[in-house]
């Protein structure tokens, strides 16, 4: 299978602090890839590096390579290119203080600098696949404030879906919500995977049994264990990852 995103010999720094050591990770295309692991492991670490917003970061250090396709995402020198083909979901829904319908289409028509109506029917299309229109279209031009957090955090993916990235970038998108909005995204997700690859950060393991395809847990740094989720579940090869699969620790 073609690989969307490979990691190779990652390691990372805030200032003297190593965060992450070594790192190798082939992620499949069209899969969603879980990272498990305590906090302060390095997941979120690790997914921010994929598309560089720990470039905002000061005293920030990455060395070893990581590819996106053929491409070596850091040897990018416009962040805000790759950006657009590797999307990012935040913890926290974080829609603008403006309507629905201009959320959706500020993103991409700033980047095209064009006419906002010219991609209101892009944004229809894209609110029906992550099963928001139905609820919304009466809504379209009222604040997406109002939205309940499940629906901010399924507009913020649609709006991610804009601009037609081949990843999306989850980090801990479900930690803020109610079981049944939980629920929505996770089916969101495993019809994104269809078409494109997805890397979550997760710390509810029901949740990384459900929906992913494959596993790294971190721990301290080091990715101790990185295959199949039935098999990283099932049968884990050392005694820390069965200790936290068992919320031993």
């Amino acid at each position: 299978m073609a690989e969307a995103i490979k990691v190779y010999n990652v390691n990372t720094w805030y200032g003297e602090k190593q965060v992450l050591q070594d790192v190798v990770l082939d992620i499949p295309k069209n899969s969603v890839y879980a990272f498990i692991g305590p906090s302060g492991c390095g997941k979120t670490t690790m997914l921010k590096s994929i598309n560089r917003m720990n470039d905002f970061v000061p005293k920030f250090k990455l060395t070893g390579n990581i590819l996106h396709g053929e491409k070596d995402i850091y040897a990018e020198k416009k962040p805000q290119n790759l950006r657009k083909e590797i999307g990012m979901v935040f913890q926290q829904p974080n829609p603008l203080p403006i309507s629905i319908m201009r959320n959706m289409v500020m993103p991409i028509a700033e980047h095209y600098k064009a006419p906002y109506a010219q991609f209101r029917d892009a944004a229809i299309e894209k609110l029906k696949a992550c099963a928001l229109y139905d609820e919304l279209k009466d809504k379209l031009n009222q604040s997406a404030l109002f939205l309940s957090g499940g629906q901010q955090q399924r507009l913020c993916i649609a709006r991610t879906l804009m601009l037609e990235p081949s990843v999306i970038l989850f980090d801990e998108p479900c930690s803020a919500l109610d079981p049944i909005s939980t629920g929505k995204i996770e089916e969101l997700i495993l019809k994104l995977k269809e078409e494109r690859t997805i890397i979550i950060v997760t710390h509810n393991m029901e949740q990384a049994r459900r929906i992913s395809d494959h596993t790294a847990f971190f721990y301290e740094g080091v990715i101790i264990e990185a295959g199949p989720t039935v098999k990283i579940f099932a049968n884990p090869e050392t005694e820390l990852l069965d200790n936290y699969i068992r919320g031993k620790f």
